[in-house]
This record gives structure tokens, C-alpha cells and sequence, in this order.
């Protein structure tokens, strides 16, 4: 059956075995396995790939099977998982699981997957599509951070912060964690102190090729390119960037639609673009048409799937991209 991520606290009430999660929010997984399974969890906790998984599957079974001398219950958890892990758990379901949970994490299934097929249509089953996190979850991340370890910074660097995290909440909650240690011997935390402790320094190059992709300086975007020797996960990192501006930009491309006012648009955006970010954001509004925006956001998504299958030639590929249009 599905439950969706904010429904989870139903859990409590059902006996449930077997957990899919499914979706590339790493960060939601991570929560969801926090908050929900490790919360007063006192057993063993296993961790495997499914190539591990797959290649014992017999001893894999048999421990499923068999009740730990030390410890009153198994908590397991197969990462990396596919449509080659259904047969196991199909069989496992025909057997009496003693004191086991089990969850299986896995990016994107497609509707036809049967892996997401056996988790929908089994009733004792848990099947939970995680999603992309927008603006308005992550603020909803900082807040309960916030929260939690009794501090507070201003809506400014919240903007800040959601920005240069490109909807990664893992990212987003390390940046926190460092403010969180200065806020220890710090009463106010201002905009430089975030630029100093942060990795949003030392990524700066990547935001700024991505603005300057967009607002189509391609001089200035050339200079980047060949003052940086960008990694593989940094190409990654510039995909990311250019995906999440493109949204926002998609976003106010439409609001100008409605409204000829770019100005006005840009000033009443919510949430707000920080004041340094205006101009080029206009530039940016103005270089290109809501379709060509949304023809941007399916190329760059085809971008990523072409340079993770070909991480030696990333650089050249994301070269190329940005310097055409």
C-alpha cells in the first residue's frame, strides 16, 4: 500500500515488515529511517547493497529466519535497490520474518517497475514515493532545526541558504549544523559569517557560471570554464544549479507573462531573491521566453542522466552545454 512521507506516523498502528522508499531525495530517506524506524530503536542494524543481498541470498534469507542472541530485533536496510530484488522479496513474504524490519531504498521506479508494483499491492506492505524538496519544505527543514537546538538567523540567510543548497537537505542541514556551533558564542549570525563557515564559498564559481549561463554572458561564462578544473561531482553540482535556477526562472517568467512589470515581478517574489542576485535575475528574465526556460529544464534533466553514465567525459559535456544556446 502507499503511505505518503507525511502520513508515516501511521506506522505505529500497522505490522509492517517491509518498506519501500523510492525517489532521489536522499535527504527525506534519511529522515523518514531517523525518525520513524532509529527513534528508541535499541536492536541491530544491518546495512547491505542489493548486489550484496543478491549474491547470498540464501544466508541473507536464513538470518531473517533466525532470531539474534543479542539483540531483540533487526532493523535492515538494502540500498541501491532495483527490479532484480522482487523475486527475493516475494519469497521472503511466504515466510514467518522473526522480529525483522526491512527497508529497501532505491531511486526512481517507473509505474510499470515491479518492485514498486509488489510494495503498492500488498496490503502488509509500505511503498513511499520521496520527492524533490522545494522552497517551501526546506523551510520547513530550517525551522524545525531552528527549533530543535534554539537559535535563530534571519528570513535573509534562510533565502540564502535554500538557494545554494539546490534542494539537497542533507547539504542544507550540515550548513546548519556549522551556524549551530557559532551560535554557541555568537548572539547574531550575519550574512558573512554564513559565507565564511559554509562550503557556499568555495562553490561560488558554480553559481556564478550557472547565473551567467542564464543570463546568457557567454564571455564571462567562458572565463569561468577555463579559470576552474571541475571535478565530476562538481559537473553534477553545475547541473543541479542550473536545474533549480531554471525553475525559479520558469517560475518568474510566467509571473511576467501575467504581468508585464519584470520589476515588479522581481521584487514581489516569493520567496525573496536576495538583493545581490536582482540584477542578474532580471537579465536572466529578459534572455529568455518561458518555452525556451522550459526547454532548458528537459535538456539540463538529460544533461545529468548523460554525464553520470559518462563521468570521464562530464566536463566536456557540461561545457558544451552552457556554451551554446
Amino acid at each position: 500500500m502507499i503511505i505518503k512521507s507525511f502520513e508515516l506516523a501511521k506506522l505505529d498502528s500497522y505490522n509492517i515488515n517491509l518498506h519501500l522508499l523510492y525517489g532521489n531525495n536522499e535527504g527525506i530517506k534519511e529522515d523518514i529511517i531517523k525518525d520513524i524506524y532509529l527513534k528508541n530503536f535499541n536492536g541491530e542494524l544491518l546495512k547491505y547493497d542489493e548486489q550484496e543481498v543478491l549474491a547470498n541470498k540464501d544466508e541473507f534469507i536464513s538470518s531473517l529466519l533466525t532470531k539474534s542472541l543479542f539483540q531483540d530485533s533487526k532493523l535492515i536496510i538494502i540500498s541501491r535497490s532495483s527490479d532484480k530484488l522482487t523475486n527475493l522479496l516475494s519469497e521472503i513474504l511466504e515466510k514467518e520474518i522473526i522480529n525483522s524490519k526491512i527497508i529497501v531504498k532505491c531511486s526512481n521506479l517507473e509505474k510499470k517497475s515491479k518492485l514498486r508494483n509488489l510494495f503498492e499491492k500488498e496490503k502488509n506492505l509500505v511503498c513511499t514515493p520521496v520527492y524533490e524538496d522545494d522552497n517551501r519544505s526546506l523551510n520547513f527543514v530550517i525551522s524545525n532545526f531552528l527549533k530543535e537546538h534554539k537559535f535563530n538567523i534571519s528570513q535573509e540567510i534562510k533565502n540564502i541558504l535554500i538557494e545554494r543548497s539546490n534542494g539537497d537537505r542533507i547539504y542544507l542541514k550540515n550548513e546548519l549544523s556549522k551556524l549551530k556551533n557559532l551560535s554557541i558564542s555568537k548572539n547574531k549570525i550575519n550574512i558573512d559569517d554564513v559565507l565564511k563557515l559554509s562550503n557556499l564559498a568555495e562553490n561560488y564559481s558554480v553559481f556564478e557560471l550557472s547565473d551567467n549561463y542564464l543570463a546568457k554572458n557567454s564571455k564571462k561564462v567562458s572565463n569561468i570554464l577555463n579559470e576552474n578544473n571541475y571535478s565530476s561531482e562538481d559537473c553534477i553540482l553545475i547541473i543541479r544549479t542550473i536545474l533549480n535556477k531554471s525553475k525559479r526562472l520558469l517560475k518568474i517568467r510566467s509571473e511576467i507573462d501575467n504581468n508585464s512589470n519584470i520589476d515588479q515581478v522581481i521584487s514581489s517574489f516569493k520567496p525573496p531573491i536576495f538583493w545581490k542576485e536582482k540584477d542578474i535575475v532580471k537579465k536572466q528574465a529578459q534572455a529568455w521566453s518561458t518555452n525556451e526556460v522550459k526547454d532548458i529544464i528537459f535538456k539540463i534533466n538529460d544533461l545529468e542522466t548523460l554525464v553520470k553514465k559518462n563521468t570521464a567525459n562530464s566536463m566536456l559535456f557540461v561545457s558544451n552545454f552552457v556554451s551554446n544556446y
